[in-house]
């Protein structure tokens, strides 16, 4: 399939305000603004990220509403240009520092309205991670709520049936639940996963600071999520190129390249950014991790 999966999105006339020019912060400017950054992680005692498309472009998936953005080009009647696909792609640099960051203990949560399935193949554990979207990767059983995490992507969006069956045994063993597997990837109607969403917003009323990369908060409920972080006295960071809507609340705005904030800001931390061997599925933050083909998650 191609990565162009909003191709298969529904019809829908309001896509947000598309095409804003990029601004850019001075080299000194983003290096005073990351120093900030790293003592404001220092000092958090639970921070939060919200990742948006911007945090994958470098891996070769096109954003929405940047000035190359899918949803851009469609209302300038171009197409848009994609250098991947969703099983070739790779996780960026900034994918792999998050996982760093939880692995070191700073990051609590991730809330991400990516449907790529980069931090899932990252190794990011699973119950850490909110995909408020659904993931390209992952169907669900639409009777016991069973998820299967797949190699290749599911092929199908909109909470449709992917023709597979749940083979979960019931009834002591006798039986399989033998539910429909629906994808989990929303159509614009649809409403966001309850679990996820409940997860989010209790981690992002938790939080002290919460940290937004590469997505313009434009997305209701989950681009408002940041703001009840700084409602309940933490605070909010901003690593954007474009303005967001949300950028009046924001305690600290770096305009840079979302890797290149991510890759000095690891350096100030003395934290590596690990290698990636390929993808991997991390169940739970205890670290028990799998090859991505070999599992079907819970």
């Amino acid at each position: 399939m191609s990565v162009n999966y909003a191709a298969g999105l529904s019809p829908y006339a309001d896509k947000g305000i598309c095409g804003l020019p990029e601004v850019f912060d001075t080299p000194e400017e983003v290096k005073a603004k990351v120093e900030t950054l790293a003592q404001l992680i220092r000092d958090s005692q639970y921070m939060v990220v919200h990742s948006g498309a911007g945090i994958s472009t470098s891996s070769g998936i096109p954003d929405f509403r940047g000035p190359k953005g899918v949803w851009t080009m469609e209302q300038k009647g171009e197409t848009p240009h994609f250098d991947t696909t969703f099983e070739d792609a790779k996780p960026s640099l900034t994918h792999l520092a998050l996982l760093q960051l939880q692995r070191a203990g700073y990051l609590k949560y991730l809330i991400s309205q990516n449907v790529d399935g980069l931090h899932l193949r990252s190794g990011f554990p699973r119950d850490r991670l909110s995909e408020l979207h659904g993931n390209m990767f992952v169907e669900e059983c639409e009777k016991c709520g069973k998820q299967y995490v797949r190699d290749t992507v599911i092929g199908v969006m909109g909470l449709k049936p992917t023709g597979r069956y749940c083979e979960v045994t019931r009834s002591r063993g006798l039986r399989a639940c033998r539910g429909k597997l629906i994808s989990t990837i929303l159509d614009w109607e649809d409403s966001l996963p309850d679990r996820d969403l409940n997860r989010a917003d209790e981690a992002s009323r938790r939080a002290d600071l919460a940290l937004t990369l590469g997505t313009s908060l434009q997305i209701k409920p989950s681009g408002d999520l940041p703001l009840l972080t700084k409602r309940t006295g933490g605070k909010v960071v901003i690593v954007n190129l474009q303005p967001t809507k949300h950028d009046k609340h924001a305690h600290l705005h770096i305009h840079g390249y979302v890797d290149e904030v991510m890759s000095q800001m690891m350096k100030l931390l003395g934290l590596e950014i690990p290698d990636w061997a390929g993808p991997t599925l991390c169940e739970n933050s205890g670290g028990d991790t799998w090859l991505l083909p070999e599992v079907g998650g819970h």
